[in-house]
């Protein structure tokens, strides 16, 4: 049985991700010029800070270094957390995105953008904007409905903790 170098890396890496709290979400080797760089991508439900990251960098780098699994020549290590405009595509990468603003690709064709209120074993409870002054309705999502789903950046949004009763009203 043939293994891809990423399915190695992730079966020699994923234990000391995982020893340090988080998540490994992704593993990609990609060729810049003659250089090579291994991206590592980490998360937790709590998200992952710079110390938390530079800990888990040091233990991966220290592992390889150990190992054949990049085989000879030189390459970059890079160890970072998914983008704000991350694709959902995991179970937890749902339920860390409630209360988030999403773009679905529907499997039947045509797309929503819609706020995930919840999440369970079946799929997703939402809230869809309205438009034009419109109230936001409520709408359930099965996991089979969804192609994919990527997050999207919100920069003015009014968090409902932070409106006073006469915003409110």
């Amino acid at each position: 049985m043939s293994t891809t170098q990423s399915e190695r890396l992730r079966e020699l890496l994923e234990p000391l991700v995982t020893s340090q709290g988080l998540d490994l979400e992704e593993i990609a080797v990609d060729s810049v010029g003659r250089k090579r760089v291994l991206r590592v991508v980490v998360d937790s439900d709590a998200g992952a800070d710079l110390d938390q990251i530079a800990d888990v960098s040091r233990e991966l780098s220290a592992r390889l270094d150990e190992t054949d699994a990049m085989g000879e020549g030189e390459y970059t290590l890079e160890v970072g957390t998914p983008g704000a405009e991350r694709q959902l595509t995991e179970h937890r990468h749902y339920l860390r995105a409630v209360d988030r603003l999403v773009r679905f690709q529907l499997a039947e064709g045509g797309e929503l953008v819609a706020r995930i209120l919840d999440v369970d074993d079946e799929g997703l409870d939402l809230e869809v904007p309205g438009v034009k002054g419109r109230k936001a309705t409520g709408r359930r999502l099965g996991f089979a409905e969804i192609d994919k789903a990527r997050v999207q950046v919100e920069f003015n949004r009014k968090d409902n903790k932070d409106m006073t009763e006469e915003e409110e009203a």
